[in-house]
């Protein structure tokens, strides 16, 4: 068969999340390399489509001939199970899952519910699972019951910026994130409240548009903590390696993530990190990078926080970590070259 892909994905691709941004580089790289890539957008509100929405985008992906190779990402295929079902044995689908849709923060119990069955019975439809990350291909193993040997780790690559000066006076702390719960942006903001009596300017980073319930909340946040004068909130950004750049500490209380490609970012311009422990983010930020604390303890991130707020060689030896552990880390040639293989398999 000709190297001929479809790639489907929900709402705006050229938003700036880490998930758009991982399906926007493996769409051109695979197309650098001679694969045909036909986008097929399936519209907004996933995974919580409208009924119309959900049937345009079934018919949509139907439309495609028999045997066809087609990508999905998964924060809509986790929620076309009914799909996948009909259409599993006629098209090879490979789903692209960035991490499970039932470990999102902030939704409803029966949500979470539901997404795990639906997901679960959707991924058991695909000819195979490309994850971002070994923790997201665990979790799919264990938990939906994806095959290992059905499963290809493609760790998102990194496109290195300028490096980081530490040394700043007062050093500025910096976090990307889009504006969602799952981020943690309260959990940042309430540490940085606790250590008010430190030097430190703040800026944080990301879309609103995602959920302006959160970013309205956040605001509110900032000016309840009397920090509006230290902590900026500007949206989005579409290139922050200049930020990453004249930083001096990243910081992002992330309550989970399937593989954080920000933090890697973020390593490759040399900037010490505070984070959470949970999700890839052990795997992705070495302990001599970096700073991990429990999920949602403010107390603990705002120590973190200040450690490397007051002491400048603690600072500098975890940005010289961060220095190396950027220096091993994938580019996106390798992350594309992984997936083209696996679809040049599927042949």
């Amino acid at each position: 068969m000709s190297r001929t892909v479809a790639f489907a994905y929900p709402g705006n691709l050229a938003l700036n999340t880490g998930g758009y941004a991982y399906d926007r580089r493996v769409i051109a790289g695979l197309s650098d390399r001679g694969w045909k890539v036909e986008h097929l957008p399936l519209g907004d509100g996933f995974p919580f489509p409208s009924p119309e929405t959900r049937r345009q985008a079934e018919v949509l992906l139907s439309g495609l001939p028999d045997g066809a190779r087609l990508v999905v990402d998964g924060l809509a295929f986790g929620v076309l199970e009914g799909w996948a079902e009909r259409e599993g044995d006629r098209l090879r689908i490979i789903a692209l899952v960035h991490h499970p849709l039932a470990l999102e923060t902030g939704i409803a119990t029966e949500d979470r519910d539901r997404f795990t069955e639906s997901e679960r019975r959707a991924l058991a439809c695909a000819k195979h699972v490309i994850v971002t990350s070994p923790t997201t291909g665990r979790a799919l193993t264990s938990a939906y019951g994806v095959p290992g040997d059905r499963i290809t780790v493609a760790v998102p690559g990194t496109e290195p910026g300028p490096m980081a000066n530490g040394n700043d006076d007062p050093p500025h702390i910096l976090s990307i994130g889009t504006l969602i719960p799952r981020k943690g942006h309260d959990v940042l903001i309430a540490a940085l409240k606790r250590i008010d009596h430190l030097p430190w300017t703040a800026t944080i980073v990301g879309s609103r548009t995602l959920s302006p319930q959160t970013a309205r909340e956040l605001e509110a946040q900032v000016v309840e903590s009397g920090l509006e004068d230290r902590i900026s909130l500007p949206g989005e950004c579409a290139d922050t390696r200049p930020l990453l750049a004249k930083a001096n500490i990243f910081a992002l209380a992330s309550r989970f993530e399937g593989y954080g490609m920000v933090f890697a970012e973020a390593l490759s311009q040399g900037l010490p990190i505070v984070a959470c422990r949970t999700g890839a983010v052990p795997d992705v930020v070495p302990e001599d990078a970096g700073m991990l604390t429990p999920v949602d303890d403010v107390e603990a991130f705002a120590a973190a926080l200040g450690s490397l707020v007051t002491d400048r060689g603690l600072r500098r030896r975890k940005a010289e970590a961060a220095r190396r552990a950027g220096s091993l880390l994938p580019r996106w040639e390798d992350t594309v070259d992984i997936i083209s293989g696996r679809l040049e398999a599927m042949s």
